[in-house]
């Protein structure tokens, strides 16, 4: 593993960004901005928790995202808009692995370059570190699991707990072709 010499790895990196996209650290200043992208009921449809979109459950997904120190809002930069959200989490040094997830885009933004810039950033970046990672997917996001099979993830055939219906992909440096 080529780690970043004399770095730890870091869940909220200041300065992921490209040409599309930029990924700045979630605060707790930021709800009312992420929430307006994230009331689109259409985002959640194939979502475990498909009633997201409602602003006392979307509180209880932010909070979380503020608690986890490895959330980002997803800006457009050519507009400078908040598109959406995800995080790194469940970082294990041991085990050189970290886990990807709770990404949502507007749907403005699905599919294509945004999608793919997204990723690209943080596997980059997350590669440094570690030679694997998560991906928790609900059993009923198909869309989701289409792209994560797409970057070349594979399924675990263990799940995760049925409270979750959540699917497990992994993706590895070398399915990455790093």
């Amino acid at each position: 593993m080529d780690k970043v010499a004399n770095q730890k790895f870091d869940p909220q990196p200041v300065n992921l960004k490209d040409e599309l996209i930029s990924l700045k650290p979630l605060s707790n200043n930021d709800f009312e901005d992420l929430y307006a992208v994230a009331s689109d009921p259409l985002i959640w449809e194939q979502h475990p928790e498909n009633d997201r979109y409602k602003r006392e459950v979307f509180r209880v997904f932010y909070d979380g995202a503020i608690k986890s120190g490895g959330a980002f809002l997803i800006i457009e930069n050519r507009s400078n808009k908040i598109i959406g959200s995800t995080r790194y989490y469940d970082y294990d040094e041991s085990q050189a692995r970290i886990t990807i997830g709770f990404t949502f885009l507007a749907r403005e933004y699905w599919g294509g370059i945004y999608n793919s810039s997204l990723k690209k950033l943080m596997l980059d970046y997350a590669f440094k570190y570690v030679t694997s990672i998560i991906f928790h997917v609900g059993v009923n996001n198909i869309r989701s699991q289409k792209a994560v099979l797409k970057l070349g993830a594979k399924r675990m055939e263990h799940q995760l707990s049925s409270v979750e219906a959540n699917c497990q992909f992994v993706l590895s440096k070398r399915d990455y072709g790093i």
